[in-house]
């Protein structure tokens, strides 16, 4: 498996999208619109990658000194195979590089523990976003 940073005008881009609609857009009633598309334009893309397939990835929205992260998805047959934590622990390192203070996100209430076990911690109440219940989680990183 290889990590790879992608442009959402690259050619892996309609994969990425193709991979994310049935999984974390599809069972919501949602599918991702232009102006959705067009917005992920001023994020940036972490892909996990096999070969020419692409099986998982995030996307980072970067606000300042913190990181929002979002949208991180594994193709379901590899959710066993650890790359979710591989996808989110080279982002972290690369929020280091960019001497970034905190990472945020809003996980969905049944994976709030993968995240604890990156160090991310719960902060407020839970929500409801897209429908399903969500708990805003930050890790602190300090900057440098």
């Amino acid at each position: 498996m290889e990590l790879q940073w992608i442009e959402p005008d690259g050619p892996e881009y309609s994969d990425w999208v193709a991979l994310r609609e049935p999984i974390l857009r599809a069972p919501q009633g949602l599918r991702f619109s232009a102006a959705d598309l067009e917005e992920e334009k001023t994020q940036r893309h972490l892909v996990a990658r096999e070969g020419d397939e692409i099986i998982g990835g995030l996307i980072v929205i970067p606000l300042l000194e913190k990181w929002k992260i979002r949208q991180v998805v594994v193709e379901p047959s590899r959710q066993s195979e650890y790359l979710g934590f591989r996808i989110m622990e080279e982002a972290i390192i690369e929020a280091k590089r960019a001497e970034v203070d905190a990472i945020a996100l809003h996980s969905r209430a049944n994976v709030v523990g993968f995240y604890e076990k990156l160090g991310f911690e719960i902060v407020g109440d839970e929500f409801i976003e897209v429908g399903i219940p969500h708990r805003k989680m930050v890790l602190a990183l300090g900057s440098g």
